[in-house]
């Protein structure tokens, strides 16, 4: 994925630790790259070429959030060091977890991926870019994922600003709410996220908010789980004010909370 400034959005187990990256354009043209940043938790790469801004090819992009399961896209990539490979197929799942992380929120398709697709786009049929293809599942057939671009284009922004991703933190310790659980509480919310425990001193703690409250939505957009509800605090900007609605004793009640950076480890 290129922006006729040179930036090139990849994935990081592609670049990390090589000692040397080369960029091969279908003019056989080549350049060396630089790397901007990497964000290990999403898989996401940044690196710059230094090149002619008529050597480069602007791929536009699209919004994952519009893709709809069972429409069309297309993978490209070098699989098995075939270059210039495309494949097709369907969007057969959205927001997939895999298991690679936290921010797990992965494009699921059966447009033939393999090793050598990573860090390709995955379009769809106005060649717009709606993913980054990154990952297989290991003898299986038809089942690829890609990184949404939405995700992606948030963390790039950071990655070109700061050459790191800084990530929000509220503070609090959380689990789904759902069976047994909501009912133990007494909860007849369908959806939210309960909060089990918070962390003194940190910014939940210091708006208000207390363990056992039921998490409904940050800045009005309602949160359905504990996924969910890490991935959004995560994009929130560090120092500022978001508004967290919770459930308590039946009733609702909205904290203003100041985002902190999340800690690098946590207990």
């Amino acid at each position: 994925v290129i922006s006729p400034d040179g930036y090139i959005l990849t994935n990081n187990h592609v670049v990390e630790n090589a000692s040397k990256i080369i960029v091969k354009f279908n003019s056989e043209k080549e350049y060396t790259a630089e790397v901007i940043g990497t964000d290990p938790p999403t898989d996401v790469a940044l690196i710059k070429i230094e090149a002619k801004g008529g050597d480069l090819t602007v791929d536009s992009l699209g919004r994952s959030a519009d893709l709809k399961v069972g429409q069309w896209v297309v993978a490209v990539g070098s699989p098995f060091g075939l270059e210039q490979t495309v494949t097709a197929g369907i969007v057969s799942a959205k927001g997939r977890v895999i298991g690679s992380g936290p921010y797990d929120n992965f494009i699921q398709t059966d447009a033939s991926i393999n090793p050598g697709n990573s860090g390709g786009p995955l379009l769809n049929l106005n060649g717009e870019v709606v993913g980054i293809n990154t990952a297989i599942i290991a003898h299986g057939q038809g089942i690829g994922f890609a990184i949404p671009i939405d995700m992606a284009a948030r963390i790039v922004a950071q990655l070109k600003e700061n050459g790191k991703v800084t990530r929000g933190w509220l503070g609090v310790n959380i689990q789904d709410l759902k069976g047994d659980l909501a009912e133990y509480y007494g909860s007849k919310q369908s959806e939210g996220v309960l909060v089990t425990d918070v962390v003194p001193g940190n910014p939940a703690d210091k708006a208000g908010i207390k363990a056992k409250d039921i998490i409904t939505a940050v800045n009005g957009e309602k949160v359905k789980n504990s996924r969910e509800l890490t991935a959004r605090a995560a994009t929130l900007p560090v120092g500022e004010t978001t508004k967290i609605t919770v459930v308590r004793d039946g009733q609702e009640k909205t904290f203003d909370v100041k985002v902190a950076k999340r800690p690098l480890t946590i207990a």
